[in-house]
């Protein structure tokens, strides 16, 4: 197998473009000999000249013109590559803040797209509910947030539209159970929402864990012992959305919101993006800016 030197390839575009060698030779800080030896050699690799010397100064034949616009791209290429992997533009760290029961399936992804294009930047993700979130950001210790809102927010971008949904153990009856025993964090959003709901509806309700553990919640409701409201697309594989047939409140849609803060920078730009694309391809929304 026959493979293309870079440091070759440069060179050949350096006598293109200065029009010869000795020029080329200074222009890379090699010697006029060092130059042609390479030339040589990438003639010899591909079997074909690519100077015309027949002249007084070098022109390139039909086949180094051929050879010329592919030269241009890899040199570019490899330059890139190694900017990229170098360049202290592009070293760093962003915290990003999500709320436990949005980060699968997509932050995941996300991520790993983000690491493929920046292996030098670190990203923290931290996973806290919504309201912690928010205020975090409003100190200015989270670079970006995502949210679960009931309301499209000023100041934010709302990516994604979910609905809410009462979830119990598979194959549960805890839901049909009066009152209705509930698992909800402390500081859940979905909190007030539920159970302003099920004060409307005639529904009596007793709160059976108070925690702010996702964990322990998850748990609760596996166990048959509680039923807890998760948005669609978010659901552990070990419960499952209560067909209550009308006999529970229907509950609110809910919004994904992000908050960007300042991302004119191409390394927060890019994650804004990688975000953007995950949840409008998991979830096939229109976004709207809320100013």
């Amino acid at each position: 197998m026959r493979n293309l030197d870079v440091t070759t390839l440069r060179s050949f575009v350096a006598v293109a473009d200065s029009g010869g060698v000795t020029r080329a030779a200074g222009f890379l800080h090699l010697t006029q000999s060092a130059v042609s030896m390479q030339l040589k050699r990438l003639e010899e690799l591909l079997g074909v000249d690519l100077l015309d010397r027949s002249g007084r100064g070098v022109a390139l034949t039909a086949a180094g013109e051929q050879l010329l616009a592919y030269a241009r791209r890899m040199v570019a290429l490899n330059d890139e590559v190694i900017g990229r992997l170098t360049d202290q533009a592009f070293e760093g760290e962003v915290v990003l803040g999500v709320p436990h029961d949005i980060v699968y399936p997509a932050v995941p992804r996300v991520l790993q797209q983000f690491n493929a294009a920046y292996p030098r930047f670190k990203v923290h993700l931290l996973t806290l509910n919504t309201t912690a979130l928010k205020q975090k950001f409003a100190r200015g210790e989270v670079d970006l947030i995502l949210t679960t809102e009931a309301d499209r927010q000023p100041g934010s971008e709302c990516l994604a539209t979910k609905a809410l949904h009462y979830v119990g153990a598979l194959g549960g009856s805890a839901w049909r159970k009066r009152p209705l025993d509930l698992a909800l964090g402390r500081h859940c959003i979905f909190r007030p929402l539920v159970l302003r709901a099920l004060d409307g509806a005639g529904v009596e309700w007793n709160m059976s864990v108070d925690t702010d553990s996702d964990r322990t919640l998850e748990a609760t409701v596996a166990a048959d012992l509680g039923v807890q409201a998760l948005l669609e697309g978010t659901l552990p594989p070990h419960l499952e959305v209560v067909k209550h047939d009308g006999q529970l409140p229907e509950l609110p849609v809910h919004y994904i919101n992000y908050y960007g803060g300042d991302t004119s920078g191409e390394v927060f730009q890019t994650l804004s993006r990688l975000l953007r694309e995950a949840f409008d391809e998991a979830h096939a929304k229109s976004r709207l800016k809320v100013v």
